[in-house]
């Protein structure tokens, strides 16, 4: 038995970048900074780490609608790793979280729009 699942809480780093492929389907991609706070010997310092993550179909759709740069979000999903080459024909890889859901933390962002939608609290999937 195997399990390939990853959980992360943290901030969207920029705007999703959303695309529809030739299939049609919406995807949707952004970056997700987590961090962790450590002892070291002048105090505490702070890492960051910085992941990769996909969403596809409806899901992708309210990515669009309202995660933007800062959002806070819970994700769970899985781990995939890409491998392509260059046009110097060097082998690259990118490991990805394929996300299965996600909720959006925190209060809605402020528009100067009142009949705005508002976000929802859970993603409905």
């Amino acid at each position: 038995m195997s399990v390939n699942k990853v959980i992360l809480l943290g901030n969207v780093g920029k705007d999703p970048d959303v695309r529809y492929p030739q299939q049609g389907q919406c995807v949707a991609s952004f970056t997700l900074a987590t961090s962790e706070r450590y002892s070291t010997a002048n105090g505490s310092a702070e890492r960051t780490e910085w992941h990769n993550i996909v969403v596809w179909g409806k899901q992708a759709e309210i990515v669009e609608k309202y995660v933007r740069k800062g959002t806070k979000l819970y994700i769970e999903g899985k781990l995939r790793t890409r491998q392509w080459e260059d046009r110097n024909a060097i082998k690259r890889y990118v490991t990805e979280v394929y996300a299965d859901t996600f909720e959006l933390l925190g209060s809605r962002p402020q528009t100067g729009d009142p009949q705005a939608p508002a976000a929802p609290e859970k993603a409905p999937f």
